[in-house]
């Protein structure tokens, strides 16, 4: 990409060719622009409509597609959508045209991924058949936004399945405390699920974390990074959302664990994971656990529900404990209320104590 302004009138103008959809080159000058980045903006901008024509097969627009998405998302995310892409939307739609996929087409192909079935012979989740369905209206939309198709047939045709909420499992403190007791045969897993429960992080943000990220002055930890293991590679990014950058101020007792740990092991201030373990590893150390005290079986990402529930159950309020376990929404965060419902008796109690009391 280049722009060349004009000596005489200090304007800014593009020249060059490209290959448009059909494969053809093309030239291309515009004109008049005031600086050299409105010149490239522009050119940028006819670039990415001349490429494409809703014509063009699906297949080829889904390359597009890639082009645009993959980066601005972050690899896992793009990794997942890339997987339903190829194994259920293309194999049905990558020789159609892209205008010329109607609504009856895309129930067509929902009524087909109804049929399917997973790895052990079970139906597809609502949940699932939801999430392919979304990830084809996705691409409508991008069609629709930046390349001028005028229907998204996915939306027309309606949705596919729905989302279901799984249900929150979480320990109490002393459910908690006798798992833990289980643990302190292994320091390593000790110390990982002290930081998941009592700090509320997600399992990816714990596995990235380093030496470096805590203060011990302050008593704090950062979370500004998290771990995922992407085609047999360790991989560390950003965290979730915006919001889950953030400082978390750990109790006393937490603070006094980890610096005996980081004494057992490392050299204070390294960049290395200081828990340089898998998912399945403490998936395996849960069960393990469970099984040892008869404590009931949850997921990993549960001990974070755990521990927001605990603070709800101490009294916080949502916004604290949103700000707390780096929640997006606050909304997100009301929905654990449910899972202290004895608090409605508590409430009942004190109404009952008022109106004897007036």
């Amino acid at each position: 990409m280049a722009a060349f302004k004009n000596k005489d009138n200090g304007i800014w103008y593009v020249q060059f060719r490209y290959t448009d959809w059909k494969g053809e080159r093309q030239q291309k000058l515009k004109r008049g622009f005031p600086t050299k980045r409105d010149a490239l903006a522009w050119e940028r901008e006819f670039l990415m409509q001349k490429q494409a024509d809703i014509n063009m097969t699906f297949e080829n627009f889904v390359q597009l597609y890639e082009r645009d998405m993959k980066p601005k998302l972050k690899l896992n995310t793009w990794l997942t959508k890339e997987s339903i892409i190829q194994k259920k939307i293309l194999p049905y739609f990558k020789s159609r045209k892209l205008s010329e996929i109607s609504a009856k087409d895309i129930m067509d192909w929902q009524n087909e991924m109804r049929e399917l079935s997973d790895e052990s012979g079970k139906s597809y989740s609502p949940t699932y058949l939801k999430t392919i369905h979304n990830q084809l209206s996705a691409i409508f939309n991008h069609a629709i936004r930046y390349y001028g198709l005028q229907i998204n047939p996915a939306a027309k045709a309606g949705n596919m399945g729905v989302e279901e909420r799984r249900e929150m499992l979480f320990w109490t403190k002393d459910e908690y405390l006798k798992f833990a007791d289980a643990m302190m045969d292994k320091p390593l897993s000790y110390y990982a699920f002290e930081m998941l429960y009592w700090c509320g992080i997600r399992e990816g943000e714990l596995l990235a974390l380093t030496a470096a990220d805590f203060d011990f002055q302050a008593e704090m930890v950062s979370i500004n990074k998290s771990y995922q293991r992407l085609k047999g590679q360790d991989v560390i990014t950003t965290p979730k959302t915006k919001k889950s950058n953030r400082v978390i101020k750990m109790p006393e007792f937490l603070c006094e664990e980890m610096q005996d740990y980081l004494k057992m092991f490392y050299s204070a201030g390294t960049d290395e994971r200081i828990f340089p373990i898998s998912k399945h590893y403490l998936k395996h150390e849960m069960e393990r656990g469970c099984k040892a005290t008869g404590v009931k079986k949850i997921r990993i990402h549960d001990l974070r529900h755990s521990h927001i529930s605990l603070l709800i159950d101490m009294g916080f309020t949502a916004l604290a404990i949103a700000d707390r376990v780096g929640h997006e929404n606050i909304d997100i965060t009301y929905r654990y209320a449910h899972l202290f419902p004895t608090r409605q008796t508590e409430m009942a109690d004190k109404l009952n104590t008022e109106r004897k009391g007036a």
